[in-house]
């Protein structure tokens, strides 16, 4: 009686220890608070909470009638330096070099200006940094941004791509390795998914004694819960 009782014990420490409980959170892969780099009142907002937007697509703009302006002369400071450039090229070999080198260094300097100038035209346009959809939006037409407090415009996350971040028992940070299974159910849902870990956090939590893990899914709504069991390599392979 006592040989078989020792047989279940050890079986049942074999089978604890090829599978391991976590939990988890989903989050989007990509999230971004976006905001203005410069300060003004907000003049359009182009997109709403639930829009779906591609890299690059203008989200917003702050009033920038006077810097649209400042670009308009910039321009044509350069259009009229670059004339002049022209002419004395053309005359290069009868002109003085230092009054050469006065119209190259105007033309030089105009071209910065407009660039300057069209640097800061820029800071008045938020654009989207990567594929997503709106989450959030914080602030209305007319509401004055202040870029040294600022508040994000809107809140963008990945449309598709998520990832559970898991948390397990510290003690099993030497057995939890990159590529274990992690079979598991999302609140809400009696479905059964199944992931791979793709990255594991290198430190552990002081207060919880938990270690974190990554598994890439898609689709599922940000801040959900789960749980589920990562399967250690040697049953994996099994």
């Amino acid at each position: 009686m006592k040989k078989i009782i020792a047989m279940i014990l050890a079986v049942s420490v074999v089978v604890s220890a090829s599978e391991v409980y976590a939990t988890f959170n989903v989050q989007a892969v990509q999230s971004a608070d976006l905001s203005f780099n410069a300060s003004g009142i907000v003049d359009r907002l182009y997109v709403d909470v639930g829009d779906v937007v591609r890299k690059g697509s203008v989200l917003a703009t702050l009033k920038s009638e006077d810097i649209r302006a400042a670009v308009h002369i910039a321009e044509v400071a350069r259009e009229y330096a670059s004339r002049d450039q022209k002419r004395m090229q053309s005359v290069k070999e009868v002109t003085d070099q230092a009054m050469l080198d006065g119209i190259a260094f105007k033309y030089e300097n105009a071209k910065a200006q407009l660039a300057y100038k069209q640097a800061l035209l820029a800071k008045t346009i938020l654009k989207a940094p990567f594929d997503g959809v709106i989450v959030a939006r914080r602030l209305e037409v007319g509401d004055t941004f202040t870029a040294m407090r600022p508040v994000p415009v809107y809140r963008l996350q990945s449309l598709h791509a998520r990832k559970l971040i898991l948390s397990f028992d510290q003690k099993y940070w030497r057995d939890v390795h990159q590529g274990d299974a992690f079979v598991y159910t999302v609140d809400g849902d009696k479905n059964t998914h199944k992931g791979t870990i793709t990255k594991i956090y290198p430190v552990a939590d002081a207060r919880s004694r938990k270690m974190q893990a990554e598994v890439l899914a898609s689709d599922i709504p940000v801040g959900l819960f789960g749980e589920g069991k990562i399967l250690l390599s040697d049953t994996a392979e099994k």
